[in-house]
């Protein structure tokens, strides 16, 4: 399978040399497989593979001695039943190894990471994603690197060392260790923050291609996600859009929800006004850690997408988060993070409001467990 990239910005191809990292004009850049240009070439699922590799034929090839996996993927998408006339269902991503949907990025990202043969990584965290890149890279044999803020539970930090990561506190937030690593980071060092590689994305959007298959081949009428960098609603999207265009899946494709706390923003500010552009999030504070990106680099990317869908971008209270999480743990059988009680939140307003109707189906990811946020 040939993969190009393309700038989501100048959407111009990338040329240069070596692993993948962002466009000369400092945008995100894309994956784009030819098996879209050419169906016939693409194998169906693997269906006796229980985890994201059931969809090898539709992701970046890499080589079996490459492949870095702990069973992640394949996770449980339960449903609720009816909610007000709606049909809700949960996707329990707190069934991945590491116990949140980061694993499905750093699966893809760090098996690619070993193909190119990088030997270190780097990235900063609010929490999930530097656990998750720790297993995998302990799993690889690759050195990691993690940056995260100081305010961030101790959990966090004592797992990812676990896994023999190097862990580095730094500042109050996760743009003071974001700052701190760009100080202190080594020219062998690879970045994997959030789409500063565009692999993490094609880990994501395996999440896509699960709900629609787990659903019978069918697409939702919703998605509703919590937002912060944006990979697995990106990923999302891809697979739905991937899915139609070889004609896998048939109907509408879902209408797109990003979800965020009054505590961070940028992505809803930006779509209610209109702009293609988010602007930084001063001062941001949320207890829903993995939703702390006041400056997103694929911004414009999420914006996009949710206009393209007929989706929307939703902000809810900071202070309603905590007794949120009580009740979609009880709705949802899961022991959710904060996040997952800010898509709820949001979900509650859509129906509220009209924007979602009865006799729908709609799915909010459980994107990770609420276990570390309690230590």
């Amino acid at each position: 399978m040939d993969v190009t990239f393309i700038c989501t910005s100048c959407r111009k191809p990338f040329t240069g040399e070596g692993p993948p990292t962002l466009c000369h004009c400092g945008h995100p850049l894309e994956v784009r497989c030819d098996w879209v240009e050419n169906p016939l070439i693409a194998d169906m699922v693997h269906r006796h593979i229980a985890s994201l590799w059931r969809y090898r034929s539709v992701l970046p090839f890499i080589h079996d001695s490459y492949l870095t996996t702990l069973g992640e993927g394949w996770t449980p998408l339960n449903k609720f039943g009816d909610y007000q006339g709606i049909k809700l269902y949960f996707k329990d991503e707190t069934r991945n190894p590491t116990g949140s949907f980061k694993d499905r990025g750093m699966a893809m990202a760090v098996s690619k990471a070993r193909e190119y043969g990088i030997r270190e990584v780097c990235l900063p965290s609010a929490g999930n994603a530097g656990v998750a890149a720790a297993a995998f890279c302990k799993e690889a044999g690759i050195e990691c690197n993690v940056y995260l803020p100081e305010t961030i539970p101790s959990a966090f930090v004592r797992e990812a060392e676990q896994y023999h990561a190097t862990v580095r506190v730094a500042g109050s937030t996760f743009t003071d260790a974001a700052s701190t690593m760009q100080k202190e980071k080594k020219d062998e060092w690879f970045d994997l923050s959030t789409l500063k590689e565009p692999f993490r994305v094609e880990g994501k959007k395996t999440l896509g291609y699960e709900i629609a298959e787990q659903l019978g081949w069918c697409f939702p009428d919703v998605v509703v996600y919590p937002t912060g960098g944006g990979t697995g609603l990106i990923g999302m999207w891809k697979a739905f859009n991937e899915m139609k265009a070889v004609r896998w899946v048939t109907g509408n494709l879902p209408r797109m929800v990003a979800v965020q706390s009054t505590g961070c923003a940028p992505v809803v500010k930006a779509f209610v006004e209109g702009v293609d552009v988010c602007l930084l999030w001063e001062k941001s504070r949320t207890i829903a850690l993995g939703l702390n990106a006041p400056n997103p680099i694929g911004g414009s990317w999420m914006l996009s997408l949710l206009r393209e869908s007929g989706g929307t971008a939703v902000m809810v209270e900071e202070e309603q988060i905590q007794s949120a999480q009580e009740k979609v743990a009880i709705l949802s059988g899961t022991d959710p993070s904060p996040e997952v009680a800010v898509a709820w939140l949001g979900f509650e307003k859509l129906v509220e409001n009209g924007w979602i109707v009865p006799r729908e189906k709609v799915v909010i990811p459980v994107t990770g467990s609420g276990r570390r946020y309690a230590l």
